[in-house]
């Protein structure tokens, strides 16, 4: 990128950075990006329902068969950026800090959409030979935003599409990647127990969930760390649902992620008044897991165990699913073309041994066509994403664009 280019790309983020927007709620953000590629692109920019994309138009460009049996550079190509922020407050003393009281930009998102505005600075004065969909996704942050975006790779006959995300604990600039599966899937998972409110000193008058929670609490954690027909030792309700079928397998061993987790991330039980038994009480987790059918038999587990529970204390429960993210799994022929990108443009790149166990939406789109998933290292001991110390490294910038135009197949 040019200084004058570069420069530009900068003010845009830390524009965005300036005006940052909870999941599926990005209007704002829409709006400056938009009106930047108007004012200093020529890029088609298609507006959808809650996000959007701009085009590049190849010169020989061709329909796609549909099938995934290779890569053409002649089909087109997708490049995504996430657009929604945190809601954790601006804690540092920034010149652009945040204007939305209570949200910020702590996950780099910003910096996202202004590489991929940087990308389309290039594009504009290049000519290619394939289509480039540049997509500006809203919602990863809840799991929302790629199911709802997804659909324009069947639509426009998409045979690869690419993103990046900055990640600190590596070297400044370095390409870091892995092979296969880069990041898990999870769910969170709320459940809900109502009994009977009543005084605390006659507690027998009411139906206190305390017993339960705790039971369900332990349960969720020991199955997240072994099979759930060993847990507790509890039998599950007969079923021919195929999620009794998962349900089977994962009791039996033969579902078998290297990883499972189960973090609790809320329990609500009454308000502490020494005086009230409460009769209503709510626990909140997450799950992950390496594969989304292991994540989702633990689930079952969990909800039939919670059922019996409830059920034999005369209970009331119900649940919910929240947070949907699928697993993200690169494809290698597309992370063969990132390596070479890194190679070609002197990138060091640095293999991931363990996953990125943060989820990622993104895994929908490499559900329906080839894809890759790469990072882009922000400095060893650079602040962790999601928390207050944290804001995207500008100095990421050019390597990040630099990157998708080796993989757009355009010369740097």
């Amino acid at each position: 990128m040019t200084p004058v280019q570069l420069s530009v790309i900068t003010q845009l983020r830390h524009n965005l950075h300036q005006h940052p927007e909870l999941s599926m709620q990005e209007k704002e953000t829409m709006k400056i990006l938009q009106t930047f590629l108007r004012e200093n692109t020529s890029l088609e920019i298609h507006i959808r329902d809650g996000w959007f994309y701009a085009l590049k138009k190849g010169l020989a460009s061709c329909p796609s068969t549909g099938s995934n049996a290779g890569l053409n550079r002649t089909e087109p190509i997708a490049f995504r950026a996430d657009m929604d922020a945190l809601p954790i407050p601006e804690s540092i003393k920034l010149p652009y800090e945040s204007q939305n009281e209570g949200i910020s930009h702590k996950c780099g998102h910003d910096g996202h959409c202004a590489v991929l505005c940087g990308l389309a600075l290039e594009l504009d004065s290049r000519e290619t030979d394939r289509d480039v969909y540049l997509i500006f996704q809203p919602g990863e942050e809840i799991g929302a935003g790629a199911r709802q975006c997804a659909e324009l790779i069947r639509e426009k006959g998409i045979t690869e599409i690419y993103a990046m995300h900055n990640l600190g604990g590596y070297p400044e600039g370095s390409l870091v990647y892995r092979r296969g599966l880069t990041q898990p899937a999870s769910e969170g998972l709320r459940i809900c127990l109502t009994g009977k409110t009543s005084h605390a000193s006659a507690p027998e008058k009411g139906n206190n969930p305390a017993g339960a929670v705790a039971s369900i609490v332990q349960y969720a954690l020991r199955a997240a760390d072994s099979a759930g027909n060993r847990v507790h030792g509890i039998s599950e309700p007969s079923s021919q649902t195929p999620e009794h079928d998962l349900l089977t397998r994962f009791k039996s061993g033969t579902l078998d992620s290297p990883m499972r987790l189960c973090t609790i991330t809320g329990i609500r039980l009454g308000d502490g008044d020494f005086g009230i038994s409460p009769g209503e009480g709510e626990i909140c987790m997450t799950l992950r897991a390496e594969v989304e059918e292991e994540m989702l038999a633990m689930e079952q587990s969990i909800i039939s165990f919670a059922s019996q529970v409830s059920a034999a204390a005369g209970l009331q429960m119900t649940y919910s699913s929240h947070d949907y993210f699928p697993e993200t799994r690169n494809h290698d022929d597309c992370l063969d073309r990132v390596l070479d990108a890194a190679q070609e443009n002197k990138v060091p790149a640095i293999s991931m041994r363990e996953l990125w166990r943060a989820s990622e939406d993104f895994g929908h789109y490499l559900k329906i066509c080839h894809g890759a998933m790469f990072y882009i290292g922000n400095g060893e001991d650079y602040p962790p994403l999601h928390t207050a110390e944290y804001d995207f490294n500008d100095r990421i910038i050019e390597t990040a664009v630099n990157m998708f135009m080796r993989i757009a197949g355009i010369p740097v």
